[in-house]
């Protein structure tokens, strides 16, 4: 074969081979190449299993990761930080008494609790057992002895959320047990970084255990007869938030959530890879809420330091960050 005739030959192929490449840069969209590029990257975003959910750089206000964060849910005892807030911003004495009366009483879901009607506990007392422990005759009882009582105080609490500007979110009771307690992922992020400003809030909802005490009356045996005597009697509440008992976590504000419509909820204000960051988990499973926490903790803890990849309608931008964000 003529030797020219062979090298023109030769140089059609490649070029043809080059363009039929997917791989080759000539062949690619400027989409196809922002996707091929952020594909390098070692995105290996968390499989989260709550419905929704918002991870914020508290320092920005940034979304790192985010999922379904505009669906209204139920919240559950996730309510409790808007609960406390309200309490605090009143100004009454933490140490009055308070009794917890058959109003306290769950009628709606007979929830259990281990605060007989009768049991007196100072203001201070109630409050650390409704957000340790979610006590929910604790945060009735709170609401109730509220200047202008209940409704005064639901009133309150949805006042407080527009000034928040938590424009999803309405209130309907101080416990979360009502399903009519509604929020998203978003507008819960505003109101952990709200409640983060409570030194209060955050010393006690970071709590791992409480004691209270309160007297008891036991009966005696002895030979001959039975006598009854008065004792006080120490009981321990756990926060329901595992984590917070956790040295591998560093949280500066937790609250957990449950009832049948809202699944298990959870949100924190935690310290991950030198990072403040907000955490809303709604909706998840059993263990999911924790699973899914300490996925996002990995995960936050290996983004490389100087690049982020947003995925924002179907493309993919880069941007100079140090973790990703997902819709």
């Amino acid at each position: 074969m003529n030797t020219k005739l062979f090298t023109l030959l030769i140089a059609s192929l490649t070029i043809s081979v080059a363009h039929a490449d997917p791989r080759s840069p000539h062949h690619l969209s400027s989409k196809e190449s922002n996707i091929e590029a952020v594909s390098n990257l070692p995105l290996n975003e968390p499989q989260l299993s709550s419905l929704s959910v918002l991870v914020l750089d508290q320092d920005n206000g940034q979304a790192l990761y985010q999922k379904n964060i505009d669906i209204q849910t139920p919240i559950a005892s996730i309510t409790k930080l808007m609960t406390a807030m309200v309490i605090l911003d009143a100004h009454q004495p933490m140490d009055e008494d308070i009794t917890i009366s058959p109003q306290d009483v769950d009628y709606l879901r007979h929830s259990s609790s281990r605060l007989a009607v009768g049991t007196t506990l100072s203001r201070g007392e109630l409050l650390h057992l409704a957000l340790i422990a979610s006590e929910n005759r604790a945060a009735y009882a709170l609401a109730r002895n509220y200047p202008g009582g209940i409704r005064l105080f639901i009133n309150a609490m949805n006042n407080k959320a527009r000034a928040l500007n938590m424009r999803h979110t309405t209130f309907e009771d101080p416990t979360g047990l009502s399903s009519n307690n509604r929020s998203t992922a978003e507008d819960l992020a505003k109101m952990v970084e709200a409640a983060a400003h409570y030194p209060q809030i955050r010393d006690i909802t970071t709590t791992g255990s409480y004691e209270i005490s309160r007297p008891a009356v036991v009966r005696v045996k002895h030979r001959h007869k039975k006598e009854w005597r008065h004792i006080v009697r120490r009981v321990e509440f756990h926060n329901t938030n595992r984590l917070v008992r956790n040295e591998n976590w560093s949280i500066g504000l937790s609250k957990t959530g449950f009832i049948n419509e809202a699944g298990h909820c959870l949100v924190m204000q935690a310290k991950i890879a030198r990072k403040e960051v907000i955490i809303v988990l709604l909706d998840a499973g059993k263990y999911a809420r924790v699973a899914d926490a300490e996925r996002i903790k990995t995960w936050l803890e290996h983004q490389a330091p100087t690049t982020v990849a947003f995925k924002l309608d179907g493309r993919f931008q880069r941007h100079p960050s140090s973790a990703y964000a997902k819709n």
